[in-house]
C-alpha cells in the first residue's frame, strides 16, 4: 500500500511540475520571448516545482521521524 501511494504522490508531482513548464513557456513565448528563451524558462520552472517537492518531502521526513 505505502508504495503505491508514493508512486501515485510522484506521478502528481511530475504532472504538476509539466504543467507549471508549460504554462511557463507559452507566458514567454506570448510575452515575446524566442523559442530558446522560452524553452529555459520552462526548464527552470520544472526544476523548480521538483525542488520545492523534494524539499517538502525531506521536510515533512525530519518532523515524522
Amino acid at each position: 500500500m505505502a508504495i503505491a501511494i508514493v508512486l501515485l504522490t510522484t506521478a502528481h508531482v511530475i504532472v504538476v511540475a509539466l504543467l507549471a513548464a508549460a504554462g511557463a513557456g507559452k507566458l514567454a513565448r506570448m510575452a515575446g520571448a524566442t523559442y530558446p528563451a522560452a524553452l529555459t524558462r520552462a526548464a527552470t520552472a520544472f526544476a523548480a516545482v521538483i525542488t520545492l517537492a523534494a524539499t517538502a518531502t525531506a521536510a515533512l521526513a525530519a518532523l515524522l521521524t
